[in-house]
């Protein structure tokens, strides 16, 4: 439900989260991880990425291309998404 009105809708926060859930399994076949940090009021994704994605080369490319890619596809509002330690 919208934080701000109550109208029913999922607000963006609720949203993030679902598309990270939805992206989840494709890293944890590899034997990697995500965890949602946070999303800052600039509309700025933050992530943690754990297991065999953490150090991984390929990491980098996995977050811009896939799930940042993702992400904004399907939430047009979101600026970037970024790992944090």
């Amino acid at each position: 439900m919208c934080d701000t009105c109550g109208c029913g809708e999922k607000s963006l926060d609720a949203k993030v989260a679902e598309v990270i859930d939805s992206i989840r399994p494709m890293l944890q076949n590899d034997g990697g991880d995500i965890e949602l940090v946070g999303l800052d009021p600039d509309h700025t994704v933050r992530v943690r990425l754990q297991g065999a994605c953490r150090g991984c080369p390929g990491a980098r490319m996995t977050l811009k291309m896939g799930v940042e890619r993702l992400l904004k596809q399907r939430i047009p509002e979101i600026k970037e998404v970024v790992a944090v330690d």
